[in-house]
């Protein structure tokens, strides 16, 4: 029973919002009203509990989700913190795939901002529940009717109104209530911690029981019973109302709106009984899915302590050279020093210590059970987003999908002696975030590094030089070209030579003719000399391959030709080596004659952009020397395919930014070589 009640009372949530709409202020009010911390930390100070590493303090943005719990009138409630800006959405994309709410906090002033729907739209998409705070309300040119319209508009949301401002920009005093027809004053002296109800004054009344009629109709249009209620014009309980609200907000019908300043520490409690009342536990929503491994046997697993053991890793991060794995647990239990199985990998992993988190602090516990999130140290194999479970009855859950990095910069240390260092950097770097790709090119022998936009890249450059102590150059990406070959052509070389007292000799005729893009490289005999042994004709063809590393344009890879060996010449002194120089020479020529060209990487780019930004995008990707190969509709977004050259897409995020007012996304992907 203990168990089971923990459960209904556990609230796994996520704040989630648009870059500066207030998530990290937000928490820090809740964690300084739930008793967890005594003192508010403000962003702009640097000073915020959730903002803990170096670069969010610099910057005053959340670059990493921070996870934290506290309590509420007997509630346990995990909150994470995640960041709004558009290259870090993988932080959110992974707290979202294991929370079971979800606050979108939204400026009064801005509304609906770019960052926003996207975020909203990824909790769509995992059918995460939510509430909406409307925040900054005290700010010049605040709109709190405009920003619920824009909720209702751009996010396809049916927003509940629950509280209405009382007062507006600097003359905010407070909020009223629509759920008990109260006003809600904060006093100031105890920074908010203290607040009183009192009747709403008369001059407001009219408006509050508009939008209490508002709310009511909104609700028997979801609830049969309030329905009855409302047109028998009987008096509806408050207890009556919540769990009606309750109810619909866990069948994503509705979306209840509180509003507030948390900043002027106003509208945070009634928020957090929001939290308590509105979002659903562990146990309401429905079982976690996954597949039997190696099969397609389909399991569900229910939020209970006493089942078999299933728990998702979220997220990775490096602590002090340590690794430690962010979990959260779906299904029964697990104590400290347990063995628990990664049917993914097919190896079982200790959890050497599990611990409860607060921002970058912890606390030891002894074990985790359903419903919780917690942090285990001694997961060696574990990376993102791999399921643990008991070996005796193994489950593999929907993985977490991430989107290929777009954007690539070559680095190399200053110090030639750190090479191996920032290769064993960027290692650790990768494993924590699998947006974060590194490669060592082998045609250049740089080590380039690719992640999801600039800002993303020079944050782990930064990270790099303080953590791992690293310090680097960082080139332009660098775009390798290929070379091919337009017309056929015939050559024949004779090598004769004296070498080290030896003579040498070999005679080739060759053909090079181009073949179709993405073909490849193809050799081919058709020589009948019978004097041609095996051995001749494998050393002719290393040599072939070996001049195609190298074309007579620039130097660079020869593709999409096939080379054709017509007759040899062989004589006494021929041999191996010979015939190998007299090849590489012979095709070299040939290319030369055969009008070389240069090829360039083509990328397939799919950008996704709101409606009325369209025209702008198509003209950008058209002085890009963009083909524009279809365009979609998906909702309220176009969806663009286009086909454009790698070398004209280098700082598009940018460019495309501006374009579509921060609103536009897009992904690419290498398609095929052409025409440079």
């Amino acid at each position: 029973m203990a168990a089971a009640h923990k459960l209904t009372k556990t609230r796994n949530i996520g704040i989630i919002a648009h870059i500066d709409a207030g998530k990290t202020t937000v928490t820090e009010r809740v964690l300084f009203y739930t008793g967890r911390v005594h003192k508010m930390g403000e962003v702009h100070n640097g000073e915020a509990t959730m903002d803990w590493m170096l670069e969010e303090k610099e910057r005053g943005i959340t670059i990493t989700s921070a996870v934290t719990s506290s309590q509420w009138r007997g509630h346990d409630i995990n909150i994470i913190d995640t960041p709004g800006h558009v290259d870090f959405t993988i932080e959110v994309e992974r707290a979202l795939r294991v929370l079971d709410g979800a606050i979108g906090i939204f400026c009064a002033v801005g509304g609906v901002e770019p960052q926003s729907e996207t975020v909203w739209h990824q909790a769509d998409r995992y059918n995460v529940p939510k509430i909406a705070f409307i925040n900054k309300l005290d700010r010049v040119g605040a709109d709190f009717y405009r920003a619920v319209e824009m909720i209702r508009d751009r996010l396809g949301a049916t927003p509940l109104v629950l509280q209405l401002p009382w007062g507006m920009e600097d003359s905010l005093k407070g909020v009223i209530d629509l759920i008990k027809m109260k006003g809600i004053l904060w006093e100031e002296e105890t920074l908010g911690a203290e607040f009183r109800e009192v009747p709403i004054p008369s001059e407001l009344m009219e408006h509050a029981n508009k939008y209490r009629d508002l709310l009511l109709e909104t609700l028997a249009d979801k609830d049969d019973q309030i329905m009855e209620r409302y047109l028998s014009e009987e008096e509806i309980e408050i207890q009556e109302l919540r769990q009606a609200i309750r109810t619909a907000t866990i069948k994503l019908e509705l979306v209840p709106i509180f509003c507030g300043a948390a900043l002027r520490n106003k509208g945070i409690q009634p928020l957090l009984d929001g939290i308590v009342d509105y979002l659903p536990s562990p146990v309401d929503i429905p079982p976690v899915v996954g597949h039997i491994p190696e099969s397609d046997e389909e399991v569900s697993r229910r939020a209970e302590a006493k089942g078999p053991f299933s728990a998702l890793a979220f997220k990775v991060t490096m602590d002090q050279g340590r690794k430690m794995t962010y979990v959260r647990v779906y299904s029964g239990t697990a104590k400290t020093g347990a063995l628990v199985y990664n049917p993914g990998k097919g190896v079982k992993e200790k959890l050497a210590r599990i611990l409860k988190m607060h921002s970058n602090k912890r606390e030891r516990i002894d074990q985790a059970s359903a419903g919780d999130i917690v942090a285990a140290m001694g997961l060696k194999l574990t990376t993102t987003g791999d399921t643990l479970c008991s070996e005796d009855s193994p489950v593999l859950l929907e993985a977490i999908q991430f989107n290929e990095p777009v954007i690539s910069v070559a680095v190399e240390p200053k110090r030639v002696q750190d090479h191996e260092k920032l290769l064993d950097a960027l290692g650790k770097v990768s494993d924590e975030d699998p947006t974060f790709k590194f490669k060592i090119d082998e045609e250049t022998g740089q080590t380039v590094i690719s992640g999801m936009g600039e800002l993303h890249l020079e944050i782990i450059i930064g990270r790099i030089k303080r953590e791992f102590f690293v310090e680097t150059n960082q080139g332009k990406p660098q775009v390798v070209y290929r070379e091919t070959v337009t017309i056929p052509v015939e050559h024949e070389e004779v090598f004769q030579r004296e070498l080290a007292g030896q003579q040498h000799f070999a005679g080739v005729r060759i053909e090079v003719s181009p073949l179709p893009r993405g073909a490849g490289n193809h050799f081919v005999s058709r020589c009948d000399n019978p004097d041609l042994t095996e051995e001749f004709l494998d050393a002719i063809s290393q040599g072939v391959s070996e001049a195609e590393a190298s074309g007579v344009l620039m130097g660079y890879p020869v593709i999409d030709v096939q080379t054709a060996l017509l007759d040899v010449h062989i004589k006494e002194t021929s041999d191996v080596m010979a015939f190998k120089i007299a090849v590489t020479m012979a095709f070299k020529n040939a290319c030369k004659e055969a009008d070389p060209l240069l090829l360039e990487p083509i990328m397939k780019a799919e950008v996704l952009v709101p409606e009325e930004f369209t025209g702008e995008v198509i003209n950008d990707l058209n002085s890009r020397q963009g083909k524009i190969g279809q365009i979609t509709s998906k909702g309220p977004v176009k969806v663009l395919t286009a086909s454009v050259p790698l070398s004209k897409m280098f700082g598009y995020s940018t460019s495309l930014r501006s374009a579509s007012q921060g609103r536009g996304t897009f992904t690419m992907q290498f398609s095929h070589y052409d025409k440079a």
